[in-house]
Formats: C-alpha cells, structure tokens, sequence
C-alpha cells in the first residue's frame, strides 16, 4: 500500500481544519469559587460553546463564562436573570422582571437552594448588557456588586460538565414562563 505526499497533505490539512474549527467554537474552563452551587463546583471542568451566540443572543437562564468586569484579568460563570432593555428588582428573596413589553413577572428560579437576603433596587439594564447572578446568591460576587455586563465581555455558554465523569451531564436550559 502505497501513500503519496498528496494524500498526506490533504490528511494534514483536514486535522488543522477540525483542530482551528474546535479552537474557535469550544472552550474548556474549570470552576472555581461557591457562587453556582448547588449546581456546580470548585473543580469541575465544563465545556463552553463559544459559537452558541454568534448568531443569538444569551437568554435569561443560560449559564454564561464571561471576562470579569473587575478585575478584568480573569473569566467567571454566573447565570443570565436579566436581557438588554429590561428592569430588575430583588426584594423578600424574590427576582422581579419587568420585560420591554412592560409585563412583570417573578422569576422563579428552581436551580437555587436559598434566596439571596439581601435587596436590588429597581434598575433598567442597559442596550448591550446583562444583568448575572450566581445561583449562591448570598457568596456571589455579580451585577449586584459590579453592575451590567457588557455583551462584548460574553465569551460563550457553559454547555458541558465533563470533570469529574461521575458528574458528566449536559447543562440544562430553564424555559421561564410569566405569570
């Protein structure tokens, strides 16, 4: 069996195609800190798919990795609560959105394991912004302490858990219905 120097270029070429494809659309970062529990925990390793909003945009529930408003050297994970144009509220442990079609709901939130005790006034997040909490609300650094996240800062959506392989699972997607 006789292999020629074409068919080994073209063997190198398709591996620098998939290696530069998964490179651009996947990222693989590890937890760290106490703010997702009960979901998720120092030392998992989670899959991120970075192509997920090239043509969408994220969505309230979607668990995001993004660069750290401050101090900016570093990525964190922190769930998407409130879209561009919307108001927030946090008041009795409870999160109030009011969306652009002016209906207010609350949030119900089946993925945290106690309220946040504190309160968040009524604010309007801006075009272009995300309002993030982590699901520990009451040991979370997020918008409460740093203000809106900037879309430019948004490096992709936490897809896979795939660190430990006992906790091996697909991230799941909250589907909010208003009241």
């Amino acid at each position: 069996m006789k292999v020629t120097l074409r068919e080994i270029l073209i063997t190198l070429f398709l591996a620098l195609v998939i290696f530069l494809l998964v490179q651009v659309t996947l990222e693989s970062c590890q937890v760290e800190g106490a703010c997702m529990q009960p979901n998720l925990y120092t030392g998992q390793r989670l899959l991120v798919n970075k192509a997920g909003y090239w043509f969408g945009s994220p969505q309230r529930g979607d668990v995001i990795i993004f660069q750290s408003p401050q101090p900016p050297d570093r990525n964190m994970i922190k769930r998407v609560i409130a879209l561009p144009g919307e108001w927030v509220e946090m008041k009795n442990g409870n999160v109030y959105i009011t969306d652009t079609n002016g209906n207010t709901f609350t949030l119900e939130e089946p993925y945290i394991a106690e309220p946040a005790k504190d309160s968040y006034y009524r604010t309007q997040v801006p075009d272009d912004c995300y309002f993030v909490l982590g699901d520990n609300r009451n040991l979370s650094s997020d918008s409460r302490s740093w203000g809106m996240l900037p879309r430019e800062n948004i490096i992709g959506k936490a897809w896979l858990c795939y660190w430990p392989l006992g906790d091996w699972h697909v991230l799941p997607s909250y589907t909010y219905a208003q009241d």
